[in-house]
């Protein structure tokens, strides 16, 4: 039963299983667990729309002809990582 109930209420883990989906896709019990966990929480249900979208349109900034060239620093890339990395321990 804790299981279920660690599935259904984590929604830390669910954000970065969106995320990953998007990226490289899920294992069968990682998208088994993403799915239930979407069933009954509107809040990630609303994340994975919004994340979906974002992707959707860097994906088309970077593939479009006219910002073909358009790459972020090695500098930027590290700053953020480590700001994202900051926050996370933090929740």
């Amino acid at each position: 039963m804790n299981a279920i109930k660690n599935i259904i209420y984590n929604c830390k883990e669910a954000t970065l299983l969106i995320e990953k989906k998007q990226i490289s896709g899920l294992t069968f019990r990682e998208n088994i667990k993403l799915k239930i966990h979407l069933i009954g929480c509107s809040v990630c249900r609303v994340f994975q729309q919004q994340s979906i979208l974002i992707n959707r349109m860097v994906k088309q900034l970077f593939h479009s002809n006219q910002h073909s060239n358009a790459k972020l620093d090695d500098h930027f890339k590290k700053e953020l990582q480590e700001q994202i990395e900051e926050k996370l321990k933090k929740e």
